[in-house]
Parts: C-alpha cells; structure tokens; sequence
C-alpha cells in the first residue's frame, strides 16, 4: 500500500489522512508540537460546500454535533444603521471542538499521529521521499503531503522562492462572553463597522456570545510583540476603539472573562508552486484565506478530498499532483480575492466608510437576490466521479 507523510496534525491534516485511506492510501501525520491543539482557539465556520466535502468522508454529522447553525448574518454602522442582512449559510463552532473531534475519529480510523515532529528539511530519495524532524528522527514514505499552514516548512522545502503571506492591514482577537443580554437571535452573525474597529458576535443557543474584533493596524507585529500585550491591556485598547460606536460590544466585553491574545491576519493571494514530484501542500500552506472569506477550514477540507481523488485516479505522482493543482487553484485563488476585499471594507478611512454606508446596502441585496455567490457555497465534491489524468 502506497504510504504518505502528512506534516501537520492540525484541521488539515486529519482529515486528509482520511481522505487518503479511503482511496486506500495509508498515511502517518506528523504535529510540530508535542501535544494537540485541546482548547486553543477561537471558533471558525464551516461553510455549507465544507459541510459537504466532510459528507463525503462521512464527517459530517459527526461536526454537526458541534457549535450551531449559523444561517444569516446582520451588518450595521457604528450609528447603528443597518446596512444589509443577508444569507449565509454555515455552521460555527469552536476551533478546538472541531480539532479535537475530526482528531478522535482520525485515530478511530486506525490514523497514526506522531507529536514533537516538526519538520526541517525533506529530501527526494530513490524510492520516495524522506522527511527529517528537529528531534534528528527521519520518516520515509512515497509522497509527502504539507498540511503545515501559513508558515509551511514544507512550501518552502519546495520552493525556497516562495512568497511570503501578505498581512491585510488587521488584527484578531475575541472571545466568549456569560451573563451578558444582547440583541439579536441565536445563530445570526451580528457585525458592526466601528469607526475604529470591526466587530462580529453571535448569539449561543445556550445564551453565551462568541465574539471577535479587527483591530486595524497598518504594520505587522511579531508575534513576540503580540504575546506581550496582556488580556487586560487587550481590554483596555478594544473599549477605547469601539467607544462611541452603537451597539452590545462593551457589554460584551466586560462580560468576557478571558479575552484571546490577538494574532495578525493574513492571506497568500497566489503560491506559484504547490508540488515537486514527490511533496504538494494542501490547505493554509497554499492558500491562505482571510477570515473575512468565512472559507479557510472549508477550503483545506475540499482540497483533502480532492487529492484523496487524484491519488486514487491518476497513477503517476506528478500528474496527480497537477491533476489536484488544475482542479483547484483557480477556485480557492478567487475565494483569497473574495476573502481580500471582503477585509478591506473593516477599516476604511472617512470617505471610504461614507461610501461604502451609500452601497454596500445596494451590492448586498442584489447577492442575496441573485444568489451571486452560489459558485462559492454551492460547489459539491462527488467520490465517485473520476478524475482524467492532466494534458500534458
């Protein structure tokens, strides 16, 4: 049986190991850290075309069970105007929910997960190829499979010229907030364009608000320079923003006991090379979504599916590779853009924000209307379809 290394243990990585096995491919995932992601994170939507691709693995009522339907999403101004209400359909829920569920049923399915392996160099050997960890431990498989994220070793490994992620201009941070009465009802998202800031929550069936804010900043912090920004200083800088602005968010704040050390964003609007003959990257590591596109964890779970398929179908590496590249790039490259533009409009200066108060309203009703983003949310995978080998 052909044998794959898959770096990275996170969302990704899991569930491309269960693609794999079911196109009857065995694989071992490797994880940088030497514990799993339990109760990191945020939370994050599932999109209904992600939805789908985990249906095809059936996973998806084992997500189901998880977070709450998320259907319908509300923006206003910092006035308190309402701009557009629109559909959006989806499922939110906790990052680490979801890590640790698809994780479990991975292991379920007889997937190996090796932790404290974070991969610093992979070689082509004769037979395959061989993955070298920082703890001097090798691993040898016939492919190498990158599910290693925005700061992919393995992108690198196969392409030194590779770019670098773009930071779009904003930060993140959050949290969960109790004993707090907002407006709205459960499972609608309810955004505000703050003069200062961007600001997202929806309402728990259980009552608690999962919330999130895009502080803007036009230069990118280190990740050194965020880790000393302590909670109560996050507080602080996130109620002097969105002071003035109309709306639950201080209230939201206040009630939130631990908020969440802030991250940048970025996004990767194009990765030139995906693959060498025997490694290809998946997910983050070749094509980084902002949050703003509501599409990142859906993405990485099409693109497992559609390489399980690949691998399966077209019998040479390389061409299965190109094969999972053609059916792929275009799509996930226009979702970025989508993603991109969607962000910019969170921290627009003054006439930016007058202008777009003036159409936004407009532009919303006509893709709700028109269902003008059926191409993103409508997109299924089917299994059983056949995948020709690339024209060379």
């Amino acid at each position: 049986m052909t044998n794959a290394l898959i770096i990275g243990g996170g969302i990704a990585g899991p569930v491309t190991a269960m693609a794999l096995r079911r196109a009857g491919i065995d694989s071992d995932v490797f994880e940088a850290y030497d514990h799993g992601s339990d109760g990191v994170g945020a939370f994050l939507t599932l999109a209904v075309n992600g939805l789908e691709a985990l249906r095809v693995l059936d996973l998806r009522d084992l997500v189901c069970d998880l977070g709450m339907d998320s259907p319908r999403m509300r923006m206003s101004n910092g006035r308190g105007k309402e701009l557009a209400a629109v559909r959006q359909p989806g499922r939110t829920v906790r990052r680490a929910d979801l890590y640790q569920a698809l994780r479990d049923e991975a292991l379920r399915r007889d997937v190996r997960i090796h932790y404290g392996k974070r991969l610093v160099d992979a070689q082509i050997t004769q037979d395959g190829v061989r993955a070298v960890f920082s703890d001097g431990s090798t691993a040898e498989g016939d492919l190498l499979i990158g599910a290693d994220g925005l700061r992919s070793r393995t992108r690198a490994i196969i392409d030194p010229g590779a770019p670098r992620a773009r930071h779009v201009g904003l930060l993140n941070t959050g949290g969960f907030a109790r004993g707090v009465t907002v407006p709205g009802e459960p499972g609608t998202y309810y955004f505000v364009f703050g003069k200062k800031c961007f600001f997202g929550y929806l309402i728990h069936p259980d009552g608690e608000v999962w919330w999130f804010a895009n502080p803007p900043s036009r230069e990118e912090p280190t990740r050194e320079e965020l880790a000393a920004i302590t909670p109560a200083q996050w507080r602080a800088r996130l109620k002097s923003l969105l002071s003035g602005d109309a709306g639950p968010m201080l209230d939201i704040i206040d009630a939130t006991e631990h908020i969440i050390s802030g991250w940048n964003t970025y996004d990767f609007p194009t990765v030139p090379k995906w693959f060498n003959d025997r490694m290809v990257i998946v997910g983050d590591a070749a094509h980084a979504t902002s949050p703003s596109s509501g599409q990142g964890a859906s993405m990485a779970i099409e693109d497992a599916v559609v390489l399980a398929k690949c691998l399966r179908d077209v019998p040479e590496l390389p061409a299965a590779f190109a094969a999972f590249e053609g059916l792929r790039r275009e799509r996930v490259e226009r979702i970025v853009a989508h993603g991109k533009r969607s962000g910019d409009g969170k921290a627009p200066g003054a006439f930016a924000a007058l202008l777009r108060d003036l159409v936004l309203p407009t532009i919303m009703r006509q893709v709700d209307k028109k269902n003008a983003l059926a191409w993103m949310y409508d997109h299924r995978i089917t299994w059983d379809d056949r995948v020709p080998a690339p024209s060379r």
